[in-house]
């Protein structure tokens, strides 16, 4: 592979593993819980990878802030009831694989909490790979541009060769924030037309797309 770039930083949820749907069913879910009318799809789409506290603020507006953590706790109930039945997009062990003999500097920044993540790399059995992590209750959310800065300074690499990859518009806004390259996937959570609006490098739609974007363009 080709070496334009030095840190390659990941977004989870919707680009490595294929939870969108499961996160929208968990918020629909936590909603009705609450006696709440569950959001849309759409909407419950579009608020995947910010914050979880962000997310539900945004998914549910009309619930009173004093009944935030309860709906966030239901939310959770529900998420961990599935999450071992998640699964990684086909093809992903074999890219972070690729990438890391390559070597490149592989990192995640994702909306998870840290123990969502920690869980999901240990059931997923892809945490060598990854150098660095970051999550939304260590940062702020997502499109901020403090989990790539942190990142970035870990390795010691500079923005213009740094590249994050994701699958909404809020890893591209926190790439632009940040300062540097993005690359889109149109098979997590957000529209492609959403996703060419913030005028990514290329949108990729299969992690097979993706591999073969970086062996060419890297």
């Amino acid at each position: 592979m080709g070496r334009r770039f030095e840190l390659i930083v990941f977004d989870w949820d919707g680009t490595l593993m294929d939870s969108a749907g499961a996160i929208v069913a968990c918020i629909q879910a936590a909603a009705s819980d609450m006696g709440l009318t569950p959001p849309s799809e759409q909407v419950a789409r579009h608020v995947i990878g910010l914050g979880l506290g962000e997310a539900l603020r945004h998914a549910v507006p009309e619930l009173d802030v004093s009944r935030h953590a309860d709906l966030a706790d239901r939310y959770r109930h529900h998420y961990l009831a599935m999450d071992h039945d998640l699964a990684l997009f086909d093809g992903t062990e074999a890219l972070l694989r690729d990438l890391a003999a390559g070597g490149y500097v592989l990192a995640v920044a994702t909306g998870k909490s840290r123990g969502g993540l920690d869980r999901a790399l240990a059931t997923s059995g892809l945490g060598s790979y990854f150098q660095g992590t970051r999550c939304a209750d260590e940062c702020h959310s997502k499109p901020h541009p403090q989990m790539l800065d942190e990142l970035m300074g870990e390795f010691g690499v500079a923005p213009e060769v740094t590249l994050m990859i994701g699958d909404t518009t809020h890893d591209l806004l926190m790439a632009r924030n940040a300062g540097v390259a993005s690359l889109a996937v149109t098979y997590g959570a957000h529209e492609r037309t959403d996703l060419e609006s913030q005028q990514p490098l290329h949108c990729a739609d299969s992690i097979a797309e993706l591999a073969a974007w970086l062996r060419a363009n890297g």
